[in-house]
């Protein structure tokens, strides 16, 4: 029967002898390969905690007995049910009160990477379920874990949180290393880990949320410019009859276009929420580089119509539809922070919530420019320079996401969307400009673009 909390004297001593002989041998290898160690990765749910296990094949062939590293192709189909067993052999997770959990098994796999210094790394991954007995707390428990190390003394296992939503740790975060589980020389023992986690409330899940929502759309500058882009030519007329349109024309007045963009950006917003909640809840699902590719094009579709009118008039029903494409990548977030369907009902909400709270406020710091500069005979520059520089956008953004190649466009809109506010204050600084050097026009004729 194997003991792993304790280990035998002479194990030891032949352990620390034959380490130390490696040092001294090989301590230069040894700092160009620093030795490997397992990972834990804990996402805690209200009923049960999931671990992820990442154990480097190479310490686990010399605890396992089988040549999993040497031979590693087709592991999973030759040796599941093996490693599988043995794992559950050395994990043993308990409540304070001495009650052991339940461990359930689940999905085992074999990754590699290549290093130019270390050469190939091959790890095996195994996802776990750890369910406490009824009555227990989810959140305090003993980690008795041996995983390689009742066998390996110099191997570690560093135990980290992932997701804890009811903290507000979202699984996008750094993990918060919670302790590292090694061989106690002194005592000749390795002693299990006790995690306490803080406790959490529905509260600081919930705001993470919205703060995640706010994050995403801060960040998704593809999102923001089609709605910004199909909201440049809104306070205008359209020139020509309703069969013949001819071009964008003057200033249609403060009611008509604080109308015109109230409506789009509603349309837009009803569109993302419908999509966001059936993706989220897992009802649609569509793989993420169509719609990543729609969403370009979708921008593309937008900078066309700052340029000359394509759809005059039925601008909010084009944002409520591909409202519907963009809702499908918030989606995505969402699915794979793989909540409960509690957690989930009130991220749907909060991060919604986050998004409409960032859009609005991103809105509201540029709608006032446009609506000035619309009225002025510079506003067609601003147009047609704002539709040309995303038009080039969408197009290197589609470029790169069919072909998966970053190239320089797309790093060159990144880094001016990291100067956003430096942009947002020089086209506050023309709309003012323009308005006190008179070149407002009082009847905001502007058929003569």
């Amino acid at each position: 029967m194997e003991q792993p909390n304790n280990v035998p004297n002479s194990f030891l001593v032949r352990k620390l002898l034959g380490f130390s002989l490696y040092l001294v041998l090989f301590s230069g290898t040894l700092l160009a390969h620093p030795m490997p160690n397992s990972v834990v990765l804990l996402t805690v749910h209200a009923d049960r905690i999931d671990a992820d296990l990442q154990i480097p094949l190479n310490e686990l062939q010399a605890a396992f007995g089988h040549a999993v590293n040497d031979s590693s192709a087709g592991l999973v189909a030759r040796l599941g049910p093996q490693l599988t067993a043995y794992l559950l052999r050395h994990i043993h997770p308990r409540s304070a009160s001495g009650r052991n959990w339940a461990v359930l098994a689940g999905t085992l796999a074999v990754h590699e990477t290549q290093n130019a210094v270390n050469g190939t790394y091959r790890e095996l991954t195994a996802q776990l379920q750890l369910v406490p007995p009824t009555g227990e707390a989810v959140r305090h428990f003993v980690f008795q874990y041996d995983v390689v190390l009742h066998q390996v003394m110099t191997h570690k296992i560093l135990v980290s949180v992932r997701q804890d939503w009811a903290r507000g740790q979202l699984a996008e975060q750094q993990p918060t290393q919670v302790g590292v589980i090694e061989l106690d020389i002194v005592n000749n023992r390795i002693a299990p880990l006790t995690i306490n986690l803080e406790q959490g409330s529905v509260w600081r899940g919930f705001r993470a949320m919205v703060e995640l929502g706010m994050r995403h759309i801060s960040e998704g500058t593809d999102h923001l410019l089609f709605l910004l882009v199909l909201l440049l030519p809104a306070p205008l007329l359209v020139k020509g009859s309703r069969a013949q349109r001819s071009g964008w024309g003057r200033f249609g007045g403060m009611r008509y276009s604080l109308k015109r963009l109230l409506l789009i950006i509603t349309a837009f917003t009803i569109g993302h929420s419908i999509t966001l909640l059936v993706g989220a809840m897992g009802w649609v699902r569509l793989p993420a580089q169509p719609v990543e590719i729609l969403i370009a094009l979708s921008i593309l579709v937008s900078a066309v119509h700052a340029l000359r009118p394509l759809f005059p008039g039925r601008e909010a029903w084009v944002a409520a539809g591909f409202g519907l494409v963009h809702g499908l990548a918030f989606a995505g977030t969402l699915a794979n922070l793989r909540l409960d369907a509690a957690p989930m009902a009130l991220s749907i909400l909060g991060f919604n919530l986050g998004i409409e709270l960032m859009q609005v406020g991103i809105i509201a710091l540029v709608i006032p420019w446009l609506i000035l500069l619309s009225q002025t005979t510079v506003y067609p520059v601003v147009r047609i320079t704002g539709a040309f520089v995303a038009g080039v956008a969408a197009l290197a953004w589609v470029f790169e996401r069919v072909s998966g190649q970053t190239n320089g466009i797309t790093t060159l809109v990144a880094q001016l969307a990291n100067r956003a506010p430096w942009l947002l204050a020089t086209l506050a600084i023309i709309a003012v400009a323009t308005w006190f050097r008179g070149r407002l026009r009082p009847s905001a004729t502007m058929d003569d673009e």
